[in-house]
C-alpha cells in the first residue's frame, strides 16, 4: 500500500494522508522492532534469565580468565571410541548405536572457572564427549559427578549464581544471600547435602558421570522413551581421604590418568534410565525412583590424552543439544538454558582470541 494518496487510471484521487502520521507509524514499528533485539540480546531485562546475564553472573563469581571456558575452565582433552550396544540400537535409530565403533573427542575437567585451580579443591568432575557417526551426524554431551541438578529451573539457577558472587567488601559471598536461596529450594539444600557427605573418588577414571537431563530415544518405528543417561566407570572406586587430597599435587587428576592411559584404555559403560509415567522429565534437580529400568547402551574406551590449551578439544562447544537423529531433547528449561549460555560464553570467548585478550594473569595461553 502507497504511503500516500494515490490515483488510478478512472479512479477520483484518494483523500491525502499527513505523511507525518505514516511516519510516525513506521518510527513506532521500528522502535518496537529495536526493543525486541536488546530484549533478546539481554541488553535491557537484566533480571530475566538470559544467556547474557547467566554468562556474566558466572564471570562475575571468580577473576577472569580471558579466552577460557567460563565454567570447567581446567581440563584435559581426551580420544577414543564409542561402542554401541544392540539393546541401544532398539531404544534408538540414532547411527552411533549401530556403526561397530564410533571416534570420540572429549574433555575431562573439574568444577569451577579458575584454569589452574588446585584438583583436589573442586567437588565436581566432568566428562564432555563429541561423537561423529560415519554419516556426518554429531552428538555432543556433557556429563557431571553430581546425580541430580541443584535447582529445578533456569531462574532459580541464576538466582543461585548470583548468590555466588563475592562481595566487593568482603571478597566472599554474602552469607544471607544464598541461605535465601538454600531457604527456597530444597533441592539445593539436598545437593549441599550431596557435596559435604559423598565420597571423593581418587580419579577421573573411576568417577561416574551422569546427564541429569532428560533426553527422547526415538526408535526406528518411530516410539519414543523418555530417559536418562550415565557413564559408570569400569575401574573400581576408590574413595580419596581428606587427607590425601591435602597431599596431592596441583595437576593430580591428570597426572594419575596419564599412568592409567600408559597401561591400557581407560573404559566407561554407558547406561539409560527409562522413564515410567508420572516421573519428572522436565525438572533436572529430581531423582528419578531407583526401580525404574535401566538398559546399557554402549562402552566408551579413552585412549590418549593432550593438554587443553593445544588439543583437538579446545575449540569445541560441548552444546548438549546437538543430538543426531534418533536423540532429541526434552522440554526441561534448564537442558535449553544450558545450550544457550555454553553458545554465547563460547562466542564470547572466541572474540576474545580474536581480539588477542586470550592470555590470562599468568601469562599463560588461553587454554580454552
Amino acid at each position: 500500500m502507497s504511503l500516500f494518496g494515490y490515483t488510478r487510471a478512472g479512479q477520483e484521487p484518494r483523500t491525502s494522508r499527513s505523511p507525518l502520521l505514516w511516519i510516525a507509524l513506521i518510527a513506532l514499528i521500528a522502535g518496537l522492532l529495536v526493543l525486541a533485539f536488546v530484549w533478546l540480546a539481554g541488553w535491557i531485562g537484566r533480571d530475566r534469565a538470559t544467556a547474557q546475564a547467566f554468562t556474566d553472573s558466572i564471570e562475575a563469581t571468580g577473576p577472569p580468565h580471558p579466552g577460557f571456558r567460563r565454567a570447567h575452565s581446567k581440563g584435559m582433552c581426551v580420544s577414543g571410541s564409542f561402542q554401541g550396544t544392540p539393546e541401544a540400537a532398539a531404544l534408538s535409530s540414532a547411527r552411533v548405536f549401530q556403526q561397530p565403533q564410533v571416534p570420540v573427542l572429549g574433555r575431562l575437567s573439574i568444577g569451577g572457572g579458575d584454569p589452574h585451580g588446585a584438583d583436589a579443591n573442586a567437588r565436581v568432575r566432568s566428562m564432555a564427549l563429541q561423537l561423529i557417526s560415519d554419516d556426518g551426524q554429531e552428538w555432543r554431551t556433557a556429563m557431571n559427578s553430581f546425580p541430580f541438578f541443584a535447582v529445578p529451573t533456569a531462574e532459580a539457577f541464576l538466582e543461585q549464581t548470583r548468590a555466588s558472587i563475592p562481595d566487593p567488601a568482603t571478597g566472599k559471598p554474602d552469607p544471607a544471600k544464598m541461605a535465601a536461596v538454600l531457604a527456597k529450594y530444597p533441592s539445593a539444600r539436598a545437593f549441599g547435602q550431596w557435596a559435604k557427605t559423598a565420597p571423593w573418588s581418587n580419579s577421573w577414571a573411576n568417577t561416574t558421570y551422569n546427564g541429569v537431563n532428560s533426553f527422547r530415544f526415538i526408535a526406528a518405528d518411530g516410539s519414543e522413551r523418555f530417559v536418562r543417561w550415565s557413564m559408570r566407570p569400569q575401574a573400581p572406586f576408590v574413595e580419596m581421604t581428606p587427607e590425601q587430597r591435602t597431599q596431592a599435587g596441583l595437576d593430580y587428576l591428570a597426572d594419575e590418568f596419564q599412568q592409567r592411559l600408559a597401561q591400557g584404555p581407560v573404559r566407561w559403560d554407558m547406561w539409560v534410565t527409562l522413564a515410567e509415567a508420572g516421573d519428572p522429565i522436565d525438572d533436572p534437580s529430581q531423582v528419578w525412583p531407583a526401580q525404574r529400568r535401566q538398559v546399557k547402551v554402549g562402552t566408551l574406551s579413552l585412549t590418549t590424552m593432550q593438554p587443553q590449551t593445544d588439543g583437538s578439544c579446545r575449540d569445541i562447544n560441548y552444546d548438549p543439544l546437538i543430538l543426531p537423529h534418533g536423540i532429541k531433547g526434552s522440554d526441561d528449561p534448564i537442558l535449553a538454558a544450558r545450550s544457550a549460555v555454553y553458545s554465547h560464553s563460547f562466542n564470547r570467548r572466541e572474540r576474545e582470541i580474536a581480539s588477542g585478550k586470550a592470555t590470562d594473569a599468568t601469562g599463560k595461553e588461553g587454554a580454552r
